[in-house]
């Protein structure tokens, strides 16, 4: 099964703009609207909730030390990145977080740490946030 027939076959829109729309700010009123989420905290709250996914896919959350040259984060990123360039997912908005003066940064995905393979590097990092 190609990556794309699992993002159909598995309900992947839903399932990620759900993810998405859960996030929120302590003030949801406040003018810069909700949080964003990089695609190492979405590939790990999709491991999270979706493990059956997860392990059917068969590529592990990512990160320098993942020694995976496909992963989740960046398969979910390039997804969605298609998904909002071709406006099939319009609730959804995509942007980045520079690298510039970034010198590393981790994140928590249970009892282990995944640290950023892209910072030092010439991409930054890429998040999104639900607009609904």
């Amino acid at each position: 099964m190609t990556t794309a027939n699992f993002w159909e076959s598995n309900g992947l829109d839903e399932k990620i703009v759900g993810l998405l729309a859960e996030v929120s700010y302590y003030d949801a009123d406040h003018h810069f609207g909700r949080p964003f989420l990089t695609a190492y905290q979405l590939a790990i709250l999709f491991k999270e909730r979706y493990p059956k996914e997860f392990r059917d896919l068969g590529h592990p959350v990512g990160g320098k030390d993942s020694g995976a040259r496909f992963s989740l984060s960046s398969y979910l990123a390039g997804q969605l990145s298609r998904k909002i360039k071709n406006g099939e997912l319009p609730n959804i908005e995509g942007g980045f977080l520079s690298n510039r003066r970034l010198q590393g940064i981790e994140f928590a995905d249970g009892a282990s740490t995944v640290t950023s393979s892209l910072t030092e590097s010439q991409f930054d990092l890429s998040m999104y946030r639900y607009k609904g």
